[in-house]
C-alpha cells in the first residue's frame, strides 16, 4: 500500500509514464476524465499529453491499455493539437492494438483511426494503415482492411483516397489466410459500391473464381449511389444538411455522388505498364520484311503489349513512326487494321501522352479511308476515335480540313463521320467559333456532293456540331443552305444523343431551369422523372422563340437566334421579275414618277428623281420594296443617264433606299455594277461612293469592297479603278478591318501596282498603307517579288503609317452591330481570348507546305554518324525553312529528326539546332502548338547543358517558341515535372528562373501545374544554391495560380525536417505573393477597334483624369478571339500571339512591401549598396534580379536590350502607363530611378532625352500623389542626375534643372543641399557652375536654414570657388554668395570666412553692384530678375517656386495684360508723340508696385468740377411704378451685399474671414441664395484678389500660418457652396473664370502650401473646387476660359508648364462632359476661342512646342464637336473673319470630310453669294460712311455723346453690323470707352437709374480711328494708368459705381454681354478688364455702408445725394479720410 501512496500523489501526467501498471490504469482514467472535462479545445493542457498518447495505445497491460485507448479517443475528440500525434499513434493502434484478442480494444482501435481522419489526417492514416497491410500478422491486416473499408463506408471515396487501396487489393487476395481474402473481398465490393466498373480493370487478374463471386456480390448492391455519412470537421455544413434530410426522410440530390462517379477514372487506378523494353529487339527488322507473315508477328507482338490498359511513358516515337508507315503504305489490308489497332492501343494507354504523335498520324489514317474493306475502316475509325481523346479538334482540324476536299468519296464520308465522333465528345467551351466556322464551311460543300452518303455524313455532323453548340453559334454558318437542308440538319441534331446524358447547347438547361426557379420543392424530384420530357422540351424552346422569355441567358439566346435567322434571310433575297418589280414600285411611287423616269426631257426625269426621293424619304424602313425600288433607278436611261444633275440625284437615292430600307445583297448586285462606272466621275463620283459606303453598311464591307473591286478592275477605266481604291481605303477606316478577305484584295492591288497609270499606283499604295495599319509588317511579305523602285514606295507608305493606330470604327454593318455586342463577348470565354488577332492575320498569309522537301535522305542525312554529313542535312533544312518564308504545320519526318540533334554530342551542331527551330518558331506560327511535346521539351532539356552559351540559345529558343504558343500547352501533362525531375543543378536553375517570369503574367494555368510542386520542394533543398535561389524565387508565383493551402497541403508528404523548413518559405512567399493580372475589359476581346467603339465613354474618362495620351486605348487591348474584326495593333503577327497576351497586362507588378525589404536588404549588406563611379555588371544583374519579380517580363526584356531603340520604347510605354499605374509605380520607384542612373552614363542623347522626359513626368505624377522621396531612392538618383547638370548641350542642361526644381516638391531642399555641394567637387566646370547656380537658387527660394550641415561651413566651401580657374564658376560662386547677402546682409561676411584679397575685392565689387542694380530698378523688377535666370544663358532660377512667389498683392499682375499693351505702344509711339502734359507726370511703376502701404496721393493740377457736379435729370421709366418699399429694400439688400463683398477684399484676415462667413451662410440657405445673383462677378474678383494677396502671406514670417490656412478654407468653401448652385455658378462670366482657374490652379501648384499644416488638405479641397467649377459653370465660359487660359500660359515663357498640363487637363474632363452639354453650347463662341487661339499658335508652331499634348488636345476638342454635331459645326464659323484663311475651317472640312455633299454645299454657298453680292457693294460704301461720320463724333470732345447715342441706335437698327474694322486700329482705352458709353445708354433705355458719364474722354481724332496705324496715343495710356490708381484710392466715382449701387441686381443677367453692342464676336478679356468697374463699386460699397452706419437720418434716399454739393461733399469727405489714415 506504500507504494500505492506514492504513486497516488503523482499529477495525472506522470501516473501515465508510471512503470506500475495500476497507476498508468489510474492516470488513464483521470485523464479521461481531465479530457472531457476540458471546454476549450486550444487549451495549454492538452500540450502536456502530446507525447505520452502513443504510450496510451502500446501499454503493454491490456487492462490499461483498454482504459488508454478510450482516453487516447478522448484526447483525438478533443484537442486542437491532436493531429499531431497521428502518425505515431495511428502506426501504434496498426502494430499493438488490431493484434489484441480483445473486440473492444480493436473497435477503439479503428475509432481513433477514424476520429483522425475527421480530424483532417486522411492521408496519413491511410499510410499507416496500408503499411499494416505488408504486416505478417493476418489479424492486422484483417483489422488494416476492415478499417479501410468502415472508412470508406462511412467518409467516401472523396475523402479515402482509393488509388493506393486499388493498387494493393489484388494482393489481398492472393492471401493464404481465408479472413483476409474475405475481408479484401467485403472491402472490393464497398469499394465498387462508389465507383462501380471503374474498379473491374484493376482486378481483372485475380483468381476467376473469386472474381465471379464479386460480380455476384455487385449485382446485389442497391442501384442508388452511396452516401456520405461520415464528416470531416471542415464538412460542418453538409453534415447539418445531410441531418436533416435524415429528419425529413427526404432523399439527398444525387448530384454529389454523381461527381464522385465521374471523379474516379479507372486509367488513374491502374499502375502503368513499361512496353518499351519488351518490344521485340527484331521488330524493326521484321517490319519492313518483304513477307508479309514476319511483319504480321512483329505486328502481333506489338499488339499484345498495346492492349495493356494504362502504359509508361517514354519515346514511343520510332514504333509510332513504323505503324504509321504500315498503315500508309503496307499492301495488305490485314496488316493494315492490324497496325491501326496497335495505334488505338498505344493511344488508348497513352491517353494525353500519345498527343505528340497524333498530328504524325491523323493524316495518314485519313487517306487510308479510301479503303473499302469494312475490317479496315472500322480499324481505323478506331484509331482515330482513341487518338483524337489524346489531342484537341483544333490541334486536328487542318488535317480534317485537307482532306474534306479529297476527290475520294469514301474518305470525305469518313471524315464527315469523324468529325460527328468527335463533336459528340466536345463540349461548347472546347468547340469555339474559330474551331467551327472553317469545319462547318468545309461540311456545307459536302451538303451538296453528289454523293449521297458524303451528303448524309455532312448532315450528321452538322447536326451534331448544332446539338453540341446550340443553334445560335451554327446558324451564322448555314446561312446559304435552302430550308429543306436546314430541316434536315434539325432533324440529325434531334436524333444526336449525346454521352452521359448530357444535354446540347440549344436551350434544354435554361427550360429546365425555369420551373425549378419557381418551384423548388418539385425541383428535387426533377432529375429522375424528367429526363424524357426534356428532349420534346429542349426541341420546342429551339423551334419557338415567340414563347415566354426564359431566364437570364436563354432568353437572350432566344432571341440572338430569331436574329441571326432573320439577317441571314435579309442578307440575300429571291431575285424578282421586271413585272414584280414594277407591281412593287407602282404601289409606293405615283405614277408620274414610274412615267417620267425614261422620258426624253431630262428635267422630267429630274423632277421624277425629287419625287423618287421625297417618296424613299417618308417611307417607314419596313415598307420599302429596295430591290424593286432600284431596279427602277437601273430602267433605261438607267446608269448610262447622260445629266449628271439627274445622275446625282440618281445615286443619291440609292444611298437613301439602302441606308434607310431591308438592302440586301440581291438589292446591291443590281446598283454595284453602274455605281462602280461612276465612281471616277468628277461630278457624280461623291454621290457615287456615298451609296457604295450606305451599301457597306447595309450588306457589310466587306462582301460589298470585295465585288467592287473586282467590278472595277474588270473594266479598264484607270479613274475608276483609282477611285475605288480611294473608297476602299477610307471606308476600311470607317468600318474596320472586320472580316476583310484580305486574299481576295491582294491580286487586284498587285494588278494595280503594275498599272501604267500612276494614280492608280498611288491609290494602291495608300490603300496599302491603310492595311499596314490593321496587319502590320506581314502584309510586306505579299509583295516582297515587286520591283525594287515600287517596294520602296510601298515600304515608304508604311513608314508614314509606323507608329499609328488604326482609327475606331465610325460605321458598322446594320444587321451585324446588333450581333456583334452580343457574340463577341461569348467568342472571348470559348477562344479564351488569347491573341486570336494575331492568329488572323497570320492566317492570311501564304503558307508553303514542306513536308514533301523532308525527304528520307535528308532525315537520314541529320542522323548521321558523320557529324559534318549531319550538320550539311541540318544546313539543308535551315535552307528549306528559309526559302519557303511561311510554312504550314506538316514538316513530315522533321520533328524526330531534329529531336536527335538537341543530344548531339558535337556542341556546334546542338546550337546549330537551336537556331532552326527558332526559325521554325517564326515561319510557322501558331501552329507550332502540335509540335510542342517532339521538340519543345526536349529544348528544356537543352537547358541543362554545361555550357553557358548553349544554355543562352536554348533560353531563347524556348522564349521564342512561347511566344507563338504561349504557356498553356507546356504546362499541361506531366512533362514539365518530369524535366524538373532531373537531378541537373543548370536545367533547374534556369527552368525555375523561366517559370518565375512567365507565371505571373498568366491569368490562369492548367490544373498540372501541381505536379511540378514535389519537384519544387525538393529544388528548394537542393545542394545547388542557386537552385535553391531560383526555387524560392519561383515559390511565390506557383503559389499566386494554386494557392497556399494547396501548397501547404502538398507538404505533408515531407520528411518532418524538410517539411518545417519548405512551410516557413511557403510563409515567407506568401507575404510577397504578386496578384495575378487583371481579367481585360469586357472589350477586351473584341481587339482594338471594337474595344474603341464599345468603350469610348470609358477611354473619355480616362482620358479626363489622366493627362492626356495620345496612344489610343486600343494598344492596351490585345488581340482576342474577336481581333479579326478590328485593327490588330502595330506588330499583331510579327512577334505572334504570346507577346501580345504578355503586353497586354500591367507592366509594374505590385508586390506588398517589396521596396521595403530592398531597403532592408541594402542596410543589411545583403546586396551591393548603389555606389560607383562607373556601371559594373554586378549592378546591373542585381538590378535585373531585383525587377524581375516586380516588372513584366517584355518590359524588363527592353530595359536591358542592348538596343537604344528599345530603350525608347519601353520608357514609351512608361510614360503611357504612369498614369494609370500610378500605384504600382510608386512601389517600383527606387528600381525605376536606379536603372535610369544607368542610362545618365549612355552617350546617346536619344534616350537620355527620352529619360529626361519621363522624369519630369514622374516627379509631376509623385508630387501630385504626396508622395515624398525616401533616401534610400535619393542616394540611388540624385547624385547621377547632377552628373548630367554639367552636359555641354543646353537641352539637356534646361531639363535636369527642370526636373531638381521638381525635386524639391517631393525631397526636402536641406536634403537636396549637400548632393549639389558634393557636385561643385566635380572635375566637369559646368557642373560645378550648375550646381552653384543651384545652391543660390535654393538659398533664395528658401533662405539660410537649408544650408546643411551648418550655413557657416557650406558659406566657406562655396567661396572657395570664387578663385576657381573657370570663369563661370567664379560668376557662379559670386551670385551665390550674393544670394546670401541679400537673404542675410553683412553677416555673410562672417559666414565666408578668411578669403585672398583678390577674391574678396572681387565679392565686394559684386556686392556693390548688384546693391546698384536694385536701387536703380523700379520694385517691380526684383522678382522679373528671377525668371531672367531661367534663361540658358544664365541657368540658375531652377528653385524657385513659381509665379506663387511674386507678391500677388501686386495689382500689376491684375492689370498684366493692360500695362504689357500700353507698354508696347508707348515704344511704338515715343518718337511721334508730343511731351506728356503735367497732369500725367508721375512716376507710375513705383506707385502700382508699392506693397507695404497705401501711397501718398500726388499733388495734381486742380480742375473744374462743374461738369461733375451738374445734376442729371433721370428719364420717367417706361415700366409700371414700383412700390417704394421694394425699391428701399432692394437697394438696401445690395448695398449690404456689395459691402459685405467689399470686406472679403481686405487685408486683415480676420476681417476677410469673417465676410466670407456672412456670404457662405446666405449662398447655403437656399431661399436667401438668389440674393447674390448679380453680384457673382464681383464676389468672383474679390476672391481672386484674396488668394493672391494669401499667398504673400505664406512669405512673410510675421503672419500666423494656421490664419492663412483658415483663410484658404473659407474661400473654398464659399466658393464650394457657390458652385454647388447651378443657377449662381453660370452667372459667372468667361473672363472671371479664366482668373479664377488660373488662380485655383496656382494655388494646387504652390508648394508652400503643402509645407504648411494642413496644406495638403487645402490642395484636395482645391482640387474638388475646380471639378465643382467645371461642372456647374456656364459651359460655353467654361471652354472660352480654359482655351484662352492655355493660350496665355503657353505665351508666357516664365510660367510652369504645369500649370498649362493642369488647364489642359481641365479641358480634356469639359470635353468628356460635351456629349451631355453640346445642345446648350454657343459653338460660334467656342469656334471663335478657337480659331483666335490658331492664330497665336498655328499648326507648326503648335508642334513646335516641347509637349505635343496641346496640339492633340485641340485635335480632340474639334474632333468631339465634329462628332457630335457632324457637318453642322461649319455653320457655326459665323464669328470668324475670313473664314477661307481660317486654318480652323480647313481642318474643320477634313475632320467632317463631307466629301460629295461639301461641293454642293459650296455651290449653294455661291450662289447665295452671287445673289446677295451686288447688294453688298450697294450697302457696303453706305455703312462705311455713315459710321465714320459716327465715330468723328465720338473722337470730338463737344460731341462725344451724340455720337455713342447715334451708333447705339445705328447697333439697334441693324443688329447684324460689324464695328470691329472701326475699332481695331484704336487703342484698348477706347474701345473700352466706347463699350461703357453703349451699356450707359441701354441701362438708360431698359429703365435703370441714369448713370453719369465720364467727362475725360479720349482725344482720339477720326483721322487716328480709320488709319491703318497701330499706334496708340501716349496720353490716353497714362490717363488709364492713372485712373486705375485713382480707384485704389477710392478717388474715382465712376459710372459704374453708381450703377452698382442703383441696378447692380435688377435682372443683370438678361444684359446682353458688351461684345454685343460691338460686334459678333465675344470679348476675350480676363477679369482684370472689370476691375475697373469692380474695384471702384466695392470702395464706393464700403464708404456708402458707413455713411448710413453713422447716419441717424430714416430718409431712404439720404445715402444718394443728387445735388452737386452733396457729391462735392462726399468727394471732399472721402479725401479726408484717406489723408488721415496715411499720418
Amino acid at each position: 500500500m506504500g507504494d500505492d501512496s506514492e504513486w497516488m500523489k503523482l499529477p495525472v501526467d506522470q501516473k501515465c509514464e508510471h512503470k506500475v501498471w495500476k497507476a498508468r490504469l489510474n492516470g488513464y482514467e483521470e485523464a479521461l476524465k481531465l479530457f472531457q472535462r476540458i471546454q476549450d479545445e486550444k487549451s495549454p493542457e492538452w500540450g502536456k499529453y502530446l507525447g505520452l498518447i502513443k504510450k496510451f495505445v502500446t501499454d503493454s497491460n491490456a487492462v490499461a491499455q483498454l482504459k488508454g485507448l478510450e482516453a487516447a479517443l478522448a484526447f483525438v475528440d478533443n484537442a486542437h493539437v491532436a493531429g499531431k500525434t497521428t502518425g505515431e499513434v495511428v502506426s501504434g493502434v496498426v502494430t499493438k492494438v488490431f493484434n489484441q484478442p480483445k473486440a473492444r480494444a480493436k473497435e477503439l482501435g479503428m475509432d481513433i483511426c477514424l476520429t483522425y481522419i475527421e480530424i483532417e489526417k486522411a492521408e496519413v492514416v491511410q499510410d499507416e494503415l496500408l503499411k499494416g497491410l505488408d504486416n505478417k500478422n493476418p489479424k492486422i491486416v484483417v483489422s488494416c482492411i476492415e478499417t479501410l473499408r468502415k472508412a470508406l463506408s462511412e467518409f467516401g471515396s472523396k475523402i479515402v483516397l482509393l488509388k493506393p487501396v486499388v493498387k494493393v487489393l489484388p494482393k489481398q487476395f492472393e492471401s493464404r489466410e481465408k479472413a483476409v481474402r474475405d475481408e479484401a473481398k467485403l472491402l472490393a465490393v464497398e469499394i465498387y459500391r462508389w465507383i462501380r466498373d471503374a474498379l473491374r480493370p484493376s482486378l481483372q487478374n485475380i483468381n476467376s473464381v473469386q472474381l465471379k463471386e464479386l460480380e455476384e456480390e455487385w449485382v446485389k448492391l442497391p442501384p442508388a449511389p452511396p452516401k456520405q455519412t461520415r464528416f470531416l470537421r471542415s464538412q460542418q455544413d453538409l453534415k447539418a444538411k445531410f441531418e436533416q434530410q435524415q429528419a425529413q426522410g427526404e432523399p439527398s440530390d444525387g448530384e454529389d455522388e454523381e461527381d464522385t462517379a465521374a471523379a474516379v477514372d479507372a486509367y488513374e487506378l491502374l499502375e502503368p505498364v513499361e512496353i518499351l523494353s519488351k518490344v521485340p529487339k527484331d521488330f524493326y527488322e521484321k517490319i519492313e520484311a518483304k513477307k508479309w507473315q514476319e511483319r504480321k508477328e512483329a505486328l502481333e507482338a506489338v499488339e499484345v503489349l498495346a492492349k495493356n490498359p494504362k502504359l509508361e511513358n517514354g519515346d514511343y516515337g520510332d514504333l509510332v513512326r513504323a505503324l504509321k508507315k504500315v498503315v500508309g503504305k503496307d499492301a495488305n489490308v490485314m496488316l493494315v487494321s492490324l497496325a491501326a489497332k496497335c495505334l488505338a492501343g498505344l493511344a488508348t494507354g497513352l491517353r494525353k501522352k500519345f498527343g505528340t504523335y497524333a498530328g504524325q498520324v491523323v493524316p495518314t489514317i485519313l487517306e487510308k479511308f479510301k479503303e473499302k474493306k469494312l475490317q479496315v475502316v472500322q480499324a481505323l475509325q478506331e484509331a482515330i476515335d482513341a487518338i483524337f481523346l489524346t489531342t484537341t479538334l483544333q490541334n486536328l482540324s487542318e488535317d480534317v480540313l485537307a482532306v474534306m476536299d479529297n476527290k475520294n468519296p469514301s474518305i470525305k464520308q469518313q471524315a464527315s463521320l469523324f468529325l460527328a465522333r468527335s463533336f459528340r465528345l466536345c463540349t461548347p467551351a472546347t468547340l469555339p467559333k474559330s474551331v467551327l466556322k472553317p469545319l462547318c464551311a468545309a461540311l456545307i460543300k459536302q451538303v451538296n456532293d453528289s454523293a449521297s452518303e458524303v451528303r448524309d455524313a455532312a448532315f450528321e455532323a452538322l447536326g451534331t456540331a448544332m446539338k453540341v453548340v446550340g443553334e445560335k453559334a451554327v446558324n451564322p454558318f448555314l446561312s446559304d443552305l435552302d430550308k429543306l437542308k436546314l430541316d434536315k440538319i434539325k432533324e440529325c441534331a434531334d436524333k444526336v444523343e449525346l454521352p452521359g446524358g448530357r444535354k446540347g447547347a440549344s436551350g434544354g438547361a435554361a427550360v429546365e431551369r425555369k420551373p425549378a426557379a419557381k418551384a423548388p420543392p418539385p425541383a428535387a424530384e426533377a432529375p429522375k422523372s424528367a429526363a424524357p420530357p426534356k428532349k420534346t422540351q429542349t426541341s420546342a424552346a429551339c423551334k419557338s422563340s415567340s414563347g415566354p422569355a426564359k431566364k437570364g441567358k436563354s432568353a437572350s439566346a432566344a432571341a440572338g437566334k430569331t436574329k441571326k435567322a432573320s439577317s441571314s434571310k435579309e442578307s440575300t433575297e429571291t431575285e424578282l421579275s421586271a413585272e414584280a418589280c414594277e407591281e412593287l414600285a407602282a404601289g409606293v411611287l405615283p405614277a408620274s414618277c414610274l412615267q417620267q423616269l425614261d422620258s426624253t426631257n431630262w428635267k422630267e426625269r429630274l423632277a421624277s428623281m425629287e419625287e423618287f426621293q421625297r417618296v424613299v424619304e417618308t417611307m417607314d424602313k419596313a415598307a420599302i420594296p429596295c430591290q424593286a425600288l432600284v431596279r427602277m433607278l437601273a430602267k433605261k436611261p438607267g446608269w448610262k443617264e447622260t445629266n449628271f444633275q439627274v445622275m446625282q440625284l440618281k445615286l443619291h437615292v440609292v444611298a437613301l433606299v439602302a441606308e434607310r430600307g431591308q438592302f440586301s445583297k440581291t438589292s446591291a448586285s443590281v446598283v454595284l455594277d453602274g455605281l462602280v462606272d461612276k465612281v471616277g466621275d468628277v461630278k457624280c463620283g461623291g454621290n457615287a461612293k456615298e451609296a457604295l459606303t450606305a451599301i457597306g453598311e447595309a450588306c457589310s464591307l466587306p462582301w460589298t469592297a470585295e465585288q467592287v473591286v473586282s467590278m472595277a478592275f474588270s473594266q479598264k477605266n484607270p479613274k475608276n479603278q483609282a477611285e475605288t481604291l480611294t473608297w476602299l481605303a477610307s471606308a476600311m477606316k470607317e468600318f474596320g478591318f472586320t472580316g476583310i478577305n484580305v486574299k481576295g484584295f491582294i491580286n487586284n492591288v498587285k494588278t494595280a501596282l503594275g498599272a501604267t497609270n500612276p494614280a492608280v499606283r498611288t491609290a494602291a499604295i495608300t490603300l496599302l498603307g491603310v492595311m499596314y495599319l490593321y496587319m502590320g509588317p506581314p502584309l510586306r511579305m505579299f509583295f516582297e517579288d515587286e520591283k525594287p523602285a515600287l517596294l520602296a514606295q510601298i515600304d515608304s507608305e508604311f513608314e508614314k503609317m509606323q507608329g499609328q493606330s488604326p482609327p475606331a470604327p465610325s460605321r458598322f454593318t446594320k444587321k451585324a452591330a446588333a450581333e456583334e455586342e452580343g457574340d463577341e463577348g461569348e467568342e472571348q470565354d470559348e477562344d479564351g481570348g488569347g491573341g486570336g488577332g494575331g492568329q488572323d492575320i497570320m492566317d492570311l498569309l501564304p503558307r508553303t507546305d514542306i513536308s514533301d522537301k523532308i525527304t528520307p535522305d535528308l532525315v537520314s542525312k541529320i542522323g548521321d554518324k558523320n557529324w559534318k554529313i549531319r550538320k550539311e542535312g541540318l544546313d539543308e533544312a535551315a535552307a528549306i525553312i528559309s526559302e519557303a518564308k511561311f510554312i504550314t504545320a506538316n514538316i513530315g519526318d522533321l520533328p524526330l529528326a531534329i529531336k536527335g540533334r538537341l543530344g548531339d554530342s558535337n556542341k556546334i551542331l546542338v546550337q546549330q539546332t537551336l537556331s532552326i527551330l527558332q526559325q521554325l518558331a517564326a515561319a510557322m506560327g501558331p501552329g507550332l502548338k502540335q509540335h510542342i511535346r517532339v521538340l519543345g521539351f526536349p529544348v528544356i532539356t537543352v537547358l541543362g547543358d554545361s555550357k553557358p552559351n548553349v544554355r543562352t540559345a536554348a533560353m531563347t529558343t524556348l522564349q521564342a517558341w512561347v511566344e507563338q504558343t504561349g504557356m498553356k500547352d507546356w504546362l499541361e501533362g506531366e512533362d514539365m515535372s518530369e524535366e524538373l525531375k532531373r537531378e541537373n543543378p543548370f536545367l533547374r536553375q534556369e527552368l525555375l528562373g523561366w517559370l518565375a517570369e512567365k507565371l505571373p503574367t498568366l491569368r490562369t494555368v492548367p490544373g498540372d501545374l501541381m505536379l511540378c510542386v514535389p519537384q519544387l520542394y525538393t529544388c528548394l533543398e537542393d545542394r545547388n544554391g542557386d537552385v535553391r535561389k531560383k526555387a524560392q524565387d519561383a515559390l511565390p508565383t506557383f503559389m499566386m495560380h494554386l494557392g497556399f493551402d494547396k501548397m501547404s497541403k502538398a507538404t505533408s508528404k515531407l520528411k518532418p525536417a524538410s517539411k518545417d523548413q519548405v512551410v516557413a518559405m511557403l510563409e515567407k512567399a506568401r507575404a510577397v505573393m504578386p496578384a495575378k493580372p487583371a481579367a481585360p475589359a469586357k472589350t477586351g476581346g473584341k481587339g482594338p477597334a471594337e474595344s474603341a467603339r464599345a468603350s469610348s465613354a470609358s477611354r473619355c474618362a480616362a482620358a479626363s483624369e489622366d493627362l492626356p495620351d495620345g496612344k489610343p486605348e486600343a494598344k492596351k487591348v490585345r488581340g482576342g478571339p474577336a481581333a479579326k474584326k478590328c485593327p490588330a495593333g502595330k506588330k499583331p503577327a510579327a512577334k505572334g500571339l504570346k507577346d501580345d497576351e504578355d503586353k497586354s497586362g500591367p507592366i509594374f507588378i505590385l508586390v506588398p512591401n517589396a521596396k521595403e525589404q530592398r531597403i532592408k536588404e541594402e542596410k543589411q549588406l545583403k546586396i551591393l549598396k548603389w555606389n560607383f563611379i562607373t556601371p559594373r555588371d554586378e549592378y546591373v544583374e542585381q538590378l535585373k534580379t531585383q525587377m524581375s519579380t516586380c516588372f513584366a517580363k517584355w518590359l524588363q526584356d527592353e530595359l536591358f536590350h542592348f538596343d537604344f531603340q528599345r530603350h525608347v520604347k519601353a520608357i514609351g510605354v512608361m510614360m503611357e502607363r504612369l498614369e494609370s499605374e500610378s500605384d504600382a509605380t510608386i512601389s517600383c520607384l527606387d528600381l525605376i530611378l536606379k536603372w535610369f542612373t544607368f542610362r545618365f552614363f549612355d552617350t546617346n542623347t536619344t534616350v537620355l532625352m527620352k529619360v529626361l522626359e519621363y522624369l519630369k513626368l514622374l516627379f509631376t505624377m509623385l508630387n501630385r500623389e504626396n508622395y515624398h522621396l525616401t533616401e534610400y531612392e535619393a542616394n540611388s538618383f540624385i547624385p547621377y542626375l547632377l552628373l548630367k547638370v554639367g552636359e555641354s548641350k543646353d537641352v539637356v542642361r534646361k531639363d535636369v534643372r527642370a526636373i531638381l526644381a521638381m525635386l524639391c516638391k517631393v525631397y526636402p531642399a536641406s536634403k537636396i543641399f549637400p548632393f549639389l555641394m558634393e557636385g561643385t567637387k566635380s572635375k566637369n566646370s559646368k557642373q560645378r557652375a550648375e550646381c552653384l547656380e543651384e545652391l543660390g537658387c535654393l538659398i533664395e527660394g528658401y533662405g539660410m536654414n537649408v544650408c546643411q550641415p551648418t550655413p557657416a561651413k557650406s558659406l566657406k566651401e562655396i567661396a572657395v570657388h570664387i578663385g576657381d580657374r573657370d570663369t563661370s564658376v567664379r560668376n557662379a560662386a559670386l551670385n551665390t554668395v550674393v544670394a546670401v547677402y541679400n537673404v542675410c546682409g553683412d553677416q555673410v561676411y562672417k559666414l565666408i570666412g578668411n578669403l585672398s584679397e583678390k577674391d574678396m575685392s572681387m565679392l565686394e565689387e559684386r556686392i556693390k553692384r548688384s546693391a546698384k542694380k536694385a536701387a536703380a530698378a523700379p520694385p517691380k523688377q526684383a522678382p522679373a530678375d528671377r525668371p531672367q535666370r531661367e534663361n540658358p544663358t544664365n541657368s540658375t532660377a531652377t528653385f524657385l517656386r513659381k509665379p506663387a512667389q511674386e507678391d500677388p498683392n501686386k495689382l500689376k499682375i491684375m492689370y498684366r495684360t493692360y500695362r504689357i499693351q500700353s507698354r508696347q505702344n508707348a515704344q511704338h509711339s515715343e518718337p511721334s508723340h508730343p511731351s506728356i502734359p503735367k497732369e500725367f507726370q508721375l512716376d507710375l511703376d513705383m506707385i502700382e508696385t508699392d506693397q507695404n502701404r497705401v501711397c501718398e496721393l500726388p499733388d495734381l493740377v486742380q480742375h473744374k468740377l462743374d461738369e461733375l457736379l451738374e445734376p442729371f435729370m433721370i428719364p420717367k421709366p417706361k415700366i409700371r411704378p414700383i412700390s417704394p418699399h421694394f425699391d428701399e429694400l432692394h437697394n438696401s439688400t445690395a448695398s449690404t451685399i456689395n459691402f459685405v463683398i467689399s470686406q472679403v477684399a481686405s487685408s486683415d484676415i480676420g476681417t476677410s474671414i469673417q465676410a466670407l462667413a456672412q456670404i457662405d451662410e446666405v449662398l447655403r440657405q437656399e431661399d436667401k441664395a438668389d440674393v447674390m445673383s448679380g453680384h457673382i462677378d464681383q464676389l468672383l474678383i474679390v476672391t481672386i484678389m484674396q488668394l493672391r494677396f494669401n499667398s504673400t502671406h505664406l512669405a512673410d514670417e510675421r503672419v500666423d500660418k494656421r490664419d492663412v490656412i483658415k483663410l484658404y478654407s473659407c474661400i473654398i468653401g464659399s466658393l464650394l457652396s457657390l458652385f454647388s448652385m447651378e443657377t449662381l455658378a453660370r452667372e459667372a462670366s468667361m473672363g472671371v473664370l479664366k482668373d479664377l482657374m488660373h488662380g485655383l490652379i496656382t494655388l494646387m501648384l504652390d508648394s508652400r502650401v503643402e509645407d504648411v499644416e494642413d496644406g495638403t488638405q487645402v490642395i484636395r479641397s482645391v482640387n474638388l473646387l475646380v471639378i465643382r467649377v467645371l461642372e456647374h459653370s456656364d459651359q460655353t465660359n467654361m471652354i472660352s476660359a480654359l482655351l484662352v487660359l492655355l493660350q496665355d500660359t503657353l505665351v508666357s515663357t516664365a510660367g510652369s508648364p504645369t500649370v498649362s498640363e493642369l488647364v489642359m487637363k481641365c479641358l480634356w474632363r469639359m470635353i468628356r462632359f460635351l456629349p451631355e452639354t453640346i445642345n446648350s453650347l454657343n459653338l460660334d463662341r467656342i469656334l471663335l476661342d478657337v480659331h483666335n487661339f490658331m492664330k497665336v499658335f498655328p499648326k507648326e508652331k503648335l508642334k513646335q512646342l516641347n509637349s505635343d499634348v496641346p496640339h492633340r488636345t485641340l485635335k480632340t476638342l474639334l474632333h468631339t464637336l465634329c462628332k457630335l454635331t457632324g457637318a453642322k459645326i461649319l455653320d457655326h464659323l459665323s464669328m470668324i473673319e475670313n473664314r477661307n484663311e481660317s486654318e480652323l475651317e480647313a481642318h474643320l472640312r477634313r475632320v467632317v470630310k463631307h466629301s460629295g455633299n461639301l461641293s454642293g454645299l459650296k455651290r449653294d454657298r455661291g450662289n447665295e453669294k452671287g445673289g446677295l453680292r451686288t447688294d453688298d457693294r450697294m450697302s457696303k460704301a453706305k455703312v462705311s460712311d455713315i459710321l465714320s461720320e459716327i465715330f468723328k463724333k465720338i473722337g470730338s470732345k463737344e460731341n462725344t455723346q451724340e455720337g455713342l447715342t447715334e451708333l447705339y441706335e445705328y447697333k439697334q437698327k441693324y443688329s447684324d453690323v460689324d464695328l470691329a474694322p472701326f475699332l481695331k486700329n484704336t487703342s484698348q482705352f477706347f474701345q473700352n470707352y466706347v463699350e461703357r458709353g453703349l451699356r450707359l445708354i441701354e441701362s438708360e433705355r431698359e429703365g435703370k437709374t441714369r448713370i453719369q458719364n465720364s467727362t475725360v474722354i479720349p482725344q482720339h481724332g477720326v483721322e487716328s480711328i480709320l488709319s491703318s496705324n497701330n499706334e496708340e496715343l501716349k496720353p490716353a495710356v497714362y490717363y488709364e494708368r492713372l485712373q486705375i490708381l485713382r480707384q485704389r484710392q477710392g478717388l474715382e466715382n465712376t459710372a459704374r459705381q453708381q450703377q452698382g449701387l442703383g441696378g447692380s441686381s435688377d435682372e443683370p443677367q438678361q444684359r446682353p454681354a458688351i461684345s454685343s453692342l460691338l460686334s459678333p464676336k465675344p470679348s476675350v478679356a480676363s477679369s482684370t478688364d472689370m476691375l475697373h468697374s469692380k474695384l471702384s463699386q466695392l470702395k464706393e460699397s464700403r464708404e456708402l455702408h458707413q455713411q448710413e452706419l453713422n447716419t441717424h437720418s430714416n430718409s431712404p434716399t439720404h445715402t444718394r445725394s443728387t445735388s452737386p454739393a452733396g457729391n462735392l461733399d462726399d468727394l471732399k469727405k472721402r479725401l479726408e479720410r484717406i489723408k488721415s489714415k496715411r499720418q
